[in-house]
């Protein structure tokens, strides 16, 4: 992935969280924190929550934030997996996950599913994930994944039918978007989802 795509997707992400009007984000699978430094300077921020089972990329990530100014107490930094559900994590306005879903087993999307949507259940949701349509724009063969810890790369169709399933089935509403390019064909190299809680159900999961 090219460093211009990254900063599209980036951008992309950081517009739809200052879109949301959010003032407090968990960043799941924040990793070195690329997006995450980038919210922690956004000044209508109040809180930043990043989650991510490697206690190496968060460390790097404090090196990060360490040389930028932001106020104390103001971010957090936990090793945890996204999968599971913690009190302490409910309430936010955001949800975000960059480049993160296609790191899961597919079989256990279903408890990302319950834990993000289910018992965080932040007002929005916002996930990026590869358009498998877009690799061979990318030189990617057809029997590869761009990174060789990705689980699965979606094509759009597939990954709108998901989408559209998790809103249903949690009671958010979802909207997508191409992001880091805009081929007539085969799209962006990442697409985008935007959940959005609907009205009157804030606090209710899926029966």
């Amino acid at each position: 992935m090219t460093t211009w795509l990254h900063e599209q997707r980036l951008e992309a992400a950081r517009a739809e969280v200052l879109a949301a009007g959010a003032q407090s984000v968990l960043d799941l699978g924040c990793g070195d924190g690329d997006l995450f430094v980038r919210l922690a300077a956004e000044p209508g921020l109040r809180r930043l929550v990043g989650i991510d089972i490697c206690a190496a990329s968060l460390e790097r990530l404090r090196g990060r934030l360490a040389k930028q100014s932001v106020l104390a107490g103001a971010t957090e930094l936990r090793c945890a997996s996204m999968t599971k559900g913690d009190p302490a994590l409910e309430g936010f306005d955001c949800a975000v996950l960059i480049e993160t879903i296609e790191h899961i087993d597919p079989a256990h999307l279903s408890q990302l599913e319950r834990a993000v949507f289910g018992q965080m259940r932040p007002g929005t949701v916002i996930i990026t994930t590869p358009n498998a349509e877009f690799n061979p724009l990318l030189g990617v063969p057809r029997d590869r994944f761009r990174h060789p810890d990705h689980r699965f790369e979606w094509p759009r169709a597939r990954f709108q039918n998901w989408g559209r399933r998790v809103a249903a089935a949690w009671r958010y509403d979802v909207q997508f978007r191409d992001v880091a390019g805009a081929h007539p064909d085969f799209g962006g190299a990442s697409q985008m989802a935007v959940f959005r809680v609907q009205a009157g159900h804030g606090d209710q999961a899926a029966a």
